[in-house]
């Protein structure tokens, strides 16, 4: 009988250990983030990584729902912009908001599997795909943090699409139409006079500079 009840006990364990493995806890969202549409509900709302219209060429690890999650410091700074643009007849496109780190972890394996190049002449086709790691793909993402967005005016040309890997994403390229760097101009400009600063290899990156979480990863999912 004792034999019984210590082989139960230790299957028992084993299972709950299992389960514990395949069912790890999941992080929460903070209460100091939003969903962004419930604080600017005018704008549009294209979350590339939830479909396969991005560079990985397929829906990323941590994406359960087209959202978009920020702190709401950054959500209440981008609604300013989102207001004066309304003004002259604009609205905002978000392409990507906060993004978990397993998301992060998904464009590292992808990069990593140099025989997929399957978006390459969209995405990235000046450039090696193991040289990405080079100012494109990176371990951390600021965007992890909740205070990055990356979007666009609606219905202007920038030059280039979202996520074009290359240097003619360089907000300041200088070989891109007149009106396209009028327009990345127009964008920098709006989004610095609300608190963004721009990331000058890509025109769509903005960062609140006084963000809440300058050094805090997050990694619940976008659902």
């Amino acid at each position: 009988m004792i034999k019984k009840l210590a082989a139960f006990a230790i299957c028992a364990v084993f299972s709950y250990s299992v389960f514990l493995f395949a069912n790890p806890k999941q992080e929460k969202m903070p209460k100091s983030f939003v969903d962004v549409q419930t604080v600017i509900p005018n704008a549009y709302y294209d979350i590339r990584y939830f479909g396969t219209d991005n560079f990985v060429g397929a829906k990323v690890d941590g994406y359960k729902a087209p959202k978009c999650f920020l702190t709401k410091k950054a959500a209440t700074a981008l609604a300013g912009v989102e207001t004066e643009l309304e003004q002259f007849g604009f609205k905002l496109r978000l392409f990507d908001c906060y993004r978990p780190q397993m998301a992060v972890d998904h464009f590292i394996r992808w990069a990593a599997d140099t025989k997929d190049t399957k978006t390459k002449a969209r995405h990235y086709p000046n450039v090696d795909k193991g040289n990405l790691f080079n100012g494109y793909i990176a371990a951390k993402s600021g965007h992890t943090r909740g205070s990055v967005v990356d979007l666009t005016i609606d219905n202007l040309d920038m030059g280039t699409s979202y996520d074009f890997l290359g240097e003619q994403s360089n907000t300041a390229y200088p070989k891109i139409s007149k009106q396209a760097g009028i327009n990345r101009l127009m964008l920098k400009a709006i989004m610095e006079k609300h608190g963004f600063e721009n990331y000058d290899k890509e025109w769509w990156h903005y960062k609140l500079k006084k963000e809440p979480y300058p050094k805090k990863y997050f990694n619940f999912p976008v659902e």
